[in-house]
């Protein structure tokens, strides 16, 4: 088990349905209309409702920012690849991944996972080692984005690129001084978009797999975008080529 916390997090886990919820937990105070929804859905689920004390929860939620609501509940469930990408697809559009090569940060986790689920992401690839998870600090970072979107968690990034590859994906990795640009490739195929880690980029065994490594053009004075932006940034670009040109 472990303990979601904040408001969007526990709303849309239960709003996904893919958690075992054992009871949700609020401050005693008066309920805000967003706390009162989620005790109103709770309720018709028939789960344990308990109103606690703000100390009681922060110790619970291990936090501050827990909004007022945290709740125990199963752990994330992971998704398998084969449910994305062998399953008939009902968009009408190509496959769309995006593979988190050693992001370390639960929060680059959480903001990339938000931006994936409204740009038409189908699924987040990350690695067993070395890679943020779906920890409550991520959940929440995402605006309970990841409940909806399927996560899958693999030992080998080089063999799961590989094998892509095989499946007919075009790979782009993200590096900030590849000389082409984002905006001049085709992102309407069949796509896996690497992302790499905050600090090194993409490993140099998972860049030599990438079809096409492209750059974001920066007017300015710093080195590059970060993780989460650069990745809002490609991930949009995709969708516009897909849907709005």
């Amino acid at each position: 088990m472990e303990i979601l916390y904040g408001i969007h997090s526990v709303k849309e886990a239960l709003n996904a349905r893919q958690r075992v919820f054992f009871e949700i937990y609020f401050v005693k105070e008066k309920l805000s209309p967003p706390l009162k929804t989620i005790e109103f859905l709770a309720i018709s689920l028939k789960i344990p409702v308990t109103k606690v004390k703000a100390s009681f929860l922060k110790s619970l939620a291990k936090t501050s920012r827990h909004q007022g609501v945290a709740a125990r509940v199963s752990l994330y469930p992971f998704s398998d690849i084969s449910e994305i990408i062998d399953n008939p697809k009902k968009s009408g559009y190509n496959n769309f991944l995006l593979l988190l090569d050693n992001i370390q940060d639960p929060h680059n986790l959480g903001a990339l996972a938000r931006t994936a689920l409204c740009a038409g992401v189908e699924g987040i690839i990350i690695t067993k080692d070395r890679s943020a998870g779906p920890t409550p600090a991520a959940c929440k970072a995402s605006a309970g984005a990841l409940e909806h979107l399927p996560l899958v968690r693999v030992t080998n990034m080089v063999k799961f690129v590989k094998e892509l590859k095989k499946k007919e994906f075009w790979i782009i990795g993200m590096e900030g001084e590849a000389g082409k640009s984002v905006f001049s490739i085709d992102l309407s195929c069949n796509i896996a978009i690497i992302i790499g880690g905050e600090e090194k980029g993409i490993r140099p065994l998972v860049k030599k797999e990438c079809d096409h490594l492209v750059s974001i053009p920066n007017l300015g004075q710093i080195d590059s975008l970060n993780a989460s932006a650069a990745g809002a940034v490609v991930m949009y670009e995709a969708l516009r080529q897909r849907r709005y040109s």
